[in-house]
C-alpha cells in the first residue's frame, strides 16, 4: 500500500468506520510509523499531534479498535480504516466522536442477521433452531417459507398490524435461511430489484 505522507508534512487523516454498522466512529492522523504499527498489531494506532507521539486508541481506557480492513483513497493521502470497537470510541464516553449511537440502521440489521445465519450453517451449534432447519434440508426450508407466506397473507387480510409484522418477520427470516442454504444473500435480491428499477 503506497501512501503519500509528504502532502501534509508526514501525516495523513485516517477515518475510522465500524465494520459492522458502517458508522463513522472518529478521525485521527497517522504517520508512517503509526500505520506500520496498526498493520503489525491489528489495533488502530495514531500519531497524536498534542502528545507528539504514537498513541494506540484505547491504551488507557481499554476501548481499542480492532482493524478489519485498511483502504487508501484515490489520491493515496487519506485512509479509511474499518474496525471493530471494544467499547465507546470517544473520550467523552459516547459511541462515536460525532455523538451518534453506534448501532446499525434498521435495514443494515438484515445483513448482520444473515451473517449470523451463515455462521450457524458453518458451525451447526446444537440447540439452535437455525441448525435444525439446515439439518432438515432444502425441501423443509422451502416448505417453511411457504407456511410463513400463508400466515403472512392471513394476517394481512384478517389480522392485526402487530401480527402481520410478526408473521412477515418470520417469513423474512425463513427466506434468509433458504437463501443461505443456496449460497445466496439478501444483497443478491437487492441487486435483482435494482436491475428492475427504472427511474
Amino acid at each position: 500500500m503506497e501512501i503519500d505522507f509528504k502532502k501534509m508534512g508526514g501525516l495523513v487523516p485516517a477515518v475510522i468506520q465500524d465494520d459492522k454498522t458502517n458508522k463513522v466512529l472518529m478521525l485521527g492522523f497517522m504517520n508512517e510509523e503509526a500505520l506500520a504499527q496498526t498493520k503489525e498489531t491489528g489495533k488502530v494506532t495514531f500519531f497524536s499531534r498534542t502528545k507528539n507521539r504514537l498513541w494506540m486508541k484505547g491504551e488507557t481506557s481499554g476501548n481499542t479498535l480492532q482493524v478489519t480492513n485498511i483502504l487508501p483513497d484515490c489520491d493515496k493521502d487519506t485512509l479509511l480504516i474499518k474496525a471493530r470497537p471494544t467499547g465507546p470510541v470517544c473520550h467523552t464516553g459516547t459511541d462515536t466522536c460525532f455523538d451518534e449511537q453506534n448501532k446499525p440502521d434498521d435495514i443494515m440489521f438484515l445483513k448482520q442477521l444473515q451473517n449470523l445465519i451463515e455462521q450457524r450453517r458453518q458451525e451447526m451449534p446444537e440447540g439452535s433452531y437455525t441448525t435444525t432447519l439446515f439439518l432438515k434440508g432444502v425441501n423443509r426450508m422451502a416448505q417453511k417459507v411457504g407456511e410463513e407466506a400463508v400466515e403472512t397473507v392471513i394476517e394481512a387480510t384478517n389480522g392485526t398490524e402487530e401480527r402481520f409484522v410478526y408473521e412477515a418477520a418470520d417469513l423474512m427470516y425463513h427466506l434468509m435461511v433458504l437463501l443461505t442454504s443456496k449460497g445466496l444473500r439478501m444483497e443478491d435480491l437487492c441487486r435483482e430489484l435494482m436491475k428492475r428499477h427504472k427511474e
